[in-house]
């Protein structure tokens, strides 16, 4: 289980997913494995060091949910409790987005504060 309030995730998401994943990977040296989404594929953003493969991050497509965010870095947080976590972000002027809903065996919801930027909450 991984510690409450830490960095869990990144994803970039943007119009032209194929594109800004090539440009990070001549700019930064990622690799990538592409991650089926049904009809389209997102893209795993890979370290490659030796033998070793670290996932670092993730490039969408502005699709579904998220297709009227702007392209920014998304980050998720891992939180204690979804519940509380979403009723203080009502309570202190930010907006839920997206969800709670379930992401695997973890539950997820993209929240946005009050100066406008985008966070996803992840509870495990």
């Amino acid at each position: 289980m991984q510690k409450k309030g830490i960095f869990l995730w990144h994803d970039l998401t943007v119009e032209n997913a194929e594109k800004v994943r090539d440009f990070y990977s001549a700019v930064v040296g990622w690799t990538f494995e592409p991650v089926s989404q049904g009809d389209y594929n997102d893209y795993n953003m890979i370290v490659e060091d030796g033998e070793d493969k670290i996932v670092v991050a993730g490039i969408c497509h502005k699709k579904g949910s998220i297709q009227n965010f702007p392209s920014q870095w998304l980050n998720y947080v891992i939180v204690e409790s979804m519940d509380e976590s979403i009723a203080n972000c009502k309570r202190l002027g930010g907006n839920v987005i997206d969800g709670p809903k379930m992401m695997g065996n973890a539950k997820f919801a993209i929240i946005q504060d009050p100066a406008g930027a985008f966070m996803v909450l992840m509870e495990e």
